[in-house]
This record gives structure tokens, C-alpha cells and sequence, in this order.
């Protein structure tokens, strides 16, 4: 089957044509491993989980190559390890920093239910390599040997007027990426947007010996990274970048223009897909507003990680998403009524439902794959809807789980609720409502809330009562 992808690049949704069908090659940005990844880092590892399958289904296992690093060098990261090891010399606590981080980050995302990448480089692997491939180092001395790049001040940066159509990406010219960047003033710099490729090292941080001749060692910039490991294992060219919406620029712009200006091609990829922001119940995530919140958080908090990946997947790709309480209980009402169809099977993927492939040909077009879903479930077509559901990432394992945990939960609670109930209606009926009053008091502080009731019948006083927090 055909499938269309809207690039970025181009500002169109066209067909999708693999450079070489017998290997479809995919990079997309990974993390920053310095902490737990918020709901937001989820995105891209959900969405392009969904492309990584669908180009597996279309082109066969074997013939897809999917690229997501791992950012392991960071001045965040550099923060966060002396603040929590300040015992311990800082390249020692950025070890355990980034191996925590990481090693939690994919335990979340596991339970988001997605693929394994084919290739997860870590950035502190692709400075200098022994092996012959492309490093951050061998980039950035290419670039200074083509006229794209300086030295300055033990500095090495990338010379934007050295590329004419810089910019090209995120649409914007020279001046108006310059009055809406927070741009580095230092005397050294030719031009006020060139970026640093390469840096030197304070004193006591991570350090490696400088190209292009400077003495004193460094450490890469950010942007250079995915260049050198896009480049060292998918190519120079290569099929499809993707990330979030807010690395257009700086950050892929500029990747375009290191890989370009150093291996003499006109494009990095040739389709360039970007998810849209989130929000958080209507408002900006961040910490300052309380509303931050991580994979981890939710599936501490007992949603399956399954819920979190149709909550997800609800909302197109490119449009920004409101992540809310309610949607995720809707979310987890319809999966609880997917998986509710007799006969399911999700490890049956050999009829997958047409209607559902051509809704993800169509740029990933999740919301109607969900509607053609929907349309499964209804008819009770259970072969049809575990292959879909099955090659969509959901299997049922999660849901399972976390509603066994909370029936177990709810049995705990009706034991020691229930005794309560009755105690009070019992004071009601001898007329003790102070002991009544308490008891309800004592119920609320549980977080459980009383509803009472007159039965029509015998006039007796009936009470329901739900958990309300």
C-alpha cells in the first residue's frame, strides 16, 4: 500500500518514496537523560512507534531502519549530578545520573506498549570513535575544512552566512530568527546566529580532546550530535527525521545545516515530520504552574500505560493535544470496551482491517483509525479488531493489570467502608446523630462521600457512596 506524509520541509502531504525500499531508514531526536520524561516526551516515542509499524508492515521487519538517540551529555545533565552526588567527581555522578535516567525511561516507555528503535546511540558514544564511522569530531573538522565552520577561542562554530538557505525549515529568514532567538553574544562570533559545534570544558566537566588542533579539551554543542549519529548510521540522505514541533529551530535547522554543508548534499532527509505541542487541562505544561506531570507519575498513579498511549493517539499527530483527567478515563472506557469483545486476540495480526492501514497511510491519521476501530468493535468483529489493535500497540496486558489492582482496591476499600455505613445508619435509626455526624466526618477524611436515600417502598433510609478522591 501507498502511504502519504505531511513534510514539513515542503509545507505538503505527499506520497512517500523510500529512497531504497529494502531499507526504509528513520531518525528521530530521543531524550535528555536527566530526569523523569514528562508526558510530552511521550509524543514522539508514541507517534513514531505508529510509523516504525506501519513501514514494517508495508516494506517487512527487516527492512526498516529506525534511529532514536539518547542525549547523555548535557549541561542539565551536569546540574543534576552534582546537586544530587555532590560527594562524588562529576564524571562519576553523571554516570549514575544517566544510567538511572535512562534505565527509567525505558521501563516507562515499555509500558507505553512501543517497538525498540533498531539503533539507540547514546551522544558520548559518537564523539570520537576507533571504528571509522562518522563522529561529532570528524563532522566538525569537515566543516571547518569546507568554509563552514571557525575556530575562535578555543571554540568552534558554524558560519550560518556560509549557507544560503539557511533557515528553510522552520520558514523563517535571518532576521527573524535572530529577534525571536535568545542569541548567544560573544565577541568571537562572526555572525550574531552562528552556534557553537564544539566548546571548551570547565574545569572538573566532562572533556575530550578538541579537533581541529585547539589544545584545550572540550565537549560538542548540542546540535552537532544528531548529525554525526544520523549520519554515521543512516547515511548522508536518508528517509524521514522526525520530533517534536518545538525543535524545528534551533535544533533541526540546524542539524540541516551541519549534515548539508558537510557531506555536500542538498537535503539531511527528504521528509521531515514534526508532532504538535501538549497541554495539560488547558494550560501550558510547567512546573511553576504545578502542572508538570511524567510517564512515570501516571503509571505510579495506576494508569495503564496502554490508556496513555490511546489517550494519545486520539488526537492527529500535527494537532496540539489537551492532555485532561476525563480524556484519559474515556480513553480507558473504550479500551476496557475493545478488549471486552468475546474472542479477542491480539497475536493474530493476519487480518488486519483495510480501513484502519489506509487511515494510518493517510499521514497517520490515528483519530479515524480509532473511528474505523470503534466501527469493529461495534459489529463485534473480534479477528479483525485484535489484528488491529495487536499491530496498533495494544494487547491488553497493561489494562488488565491495573483493573484487577483497582477491583482489588475497590474490595479493600468496601471492607473498611461498608462496617462504617452500617454503624451509621444504625446510629441514624436510634436517633445518635452525633455518632452519625462522626461517622460520616471519619468517611470523608477517607475521601469517600455518602449519598442517602429514602426508599419508596419501605421508607427505610438506603446510603450509596463512591470514592472521591
Amino acid at each position: 500500500m501507498a502511504i502519504k506524509l505531511y513534510n514539513t520541509l515542503t509545507r505538503q502531504k505527499a506520497a512517500f518514496e523510500p529512497i531504497d525500499p529494502t531499507n526504509v531508514r528513520m531518525y528521530v531526536c530521543g531524550p535528555t537523560v536527566y530526569d523523569y520524561a514528562h508526558i510530552g516526551n511521550a509524543r514522539p516515542v508514541i507517534v513514531f512507534d505508529v510509523l516504525f509499524r506501519l513501514l514494517r508492515h508495508i516494506y517487512g521487519p527487516d527492512h526498516v531502519t529506525y534511529v532514536r538517540n539518547i542525549t547523555d551529555v548535557d549541561d542539565k545533565i551536569n546540574a543534576r549530578a552534582a546537586r544530587d552526588f555532590p560527594d562524588l567527581p562529576l564524571n562519576e555522578a553523571i554516570r549514575k545520573v544517566t544510567a538511572a535516567t535512562e534505565k527509567q525511561f525505558h521501563e516507562d516507555i515499555a509500558a507505553l506498549g512501543v517497538l525498540p528503535p533498531t539503533y539507540e546511540p547514546r551522544a558520548t558514544e559518537y564523539i570520537r570513535r576507533d571504528d571509522g564511522r562518522e563522529t561529532m569530531v570528524s563532522l566538525i573538522e569537515t566543516l571547518v575544512q569546507r568554509g563552514n565552520a571557525y575556530v575562535a577561542e578555543d571554540h568552534v562554530l558554524f558560519d550560518v552566512a556560509s549557507m544560503p538557505d539557511y533557515g528553510r525549515l522552520s520558514n523563517r529568514s535571518l532576521d527573524e530568527m535572530e529577534a525571536g532567538a535568545r542569541v548567544e553574544v560573544a565577541p568571537y562570533k562572526r555572525g550574531p546566529m552562528d552556534f557553537v559545534l564544539w566548546k571548551p570544558s570547565k574545569p572538573g566537566e566532562p572533556a575530550w580532546p578538541s579537533p581541529c588542533g585547539i589544545a584545550t579539551p572540550g565537549r560538542p554543542g548540542w546540535h552537532i550530535e544528531c548529525s554525526a549519529m544520523a549520519g554515521a548510521l543512516l547515511g548522508p540522505v536518508f528517509d524521514i527525521h522526525g520530533g517534536g514541533i518545538d525543535l524545528t529551530f534551533p535544533h533541526h535547522e540546524n542539524e540541516i545545516a551541519q549534515s548539508r554543508c558537510a557531506h555536500g548534499t542538498s537535503v539531511m532527509a527528504n521528509v521531515w515530520m514534526h508532532n504538535g505541542f501538549l497541554q495539560v487541562e488547558g494550560e501550558k505544561m510547567s512546573k511553576s504552574l504545578g502542572n508538570f506531570v511524567t510517564i512515570h507519575e501516571l503509571l505510579a498513579d495506576g494508569w495503564p500505560g496502554e490508556v496513555l498511549r490511546l489517550n494519545m493517539l486520539r488526537t492527529h499527530y500535527r494537532q496540539p493535544i489537551d492532555w485532561t483527567r476525563k480524556g484519559l478515563e474515556e480513553s480507558q472506557k473504550i479500551l476496557t470496551g475493545w478488549f471486552a469483545v468475546d474472542g479477542l486476540d491480539t497475536a493474530d495480526r493476519s487480518d488486519i482491517a483495510q480501513e484502519v492501514l489506509e487511515a494510518l497511510g493517510d499521514d497517520l491519521n490515528t483519530p479515524k483509525a480509532i473511528a474505523e476501530l470503534h466501527s469493529l468493535a461495534a459489529a463485534k468483529d473480534a479477528k479483525k479488531l485484535g489484528a488491529a489493535l495487536g499491530f496498533l500497540g495494544f494487547d491488553g496486558a497493561t489494562l488488565e493489570k491495573t483493573n484487577e489492582q483497582a477491583a482489588e482496591t475497590a474490595q479493600s476499600v468496601a471492607s473498611a467502608v461498608v462496617p462504617l455505613i452500617n454503624a451509621r445508619l444504625e446510629a441514624r435509626k436510634r436517633k445518635d446523630f452525633a455518632e452519625s455526624d462522626r461517622i460520616r466526618d471519619e468517611l470523608a477524611k477517607m475521601g469517600i462521600s455518602l449519598k442517602d436515600t429514602k426508599n419508596k417502598e419501605t421508607g427505610e433510609i438506603e446510603t450509596t457512596w463512591e470514592v472521591t478522591r
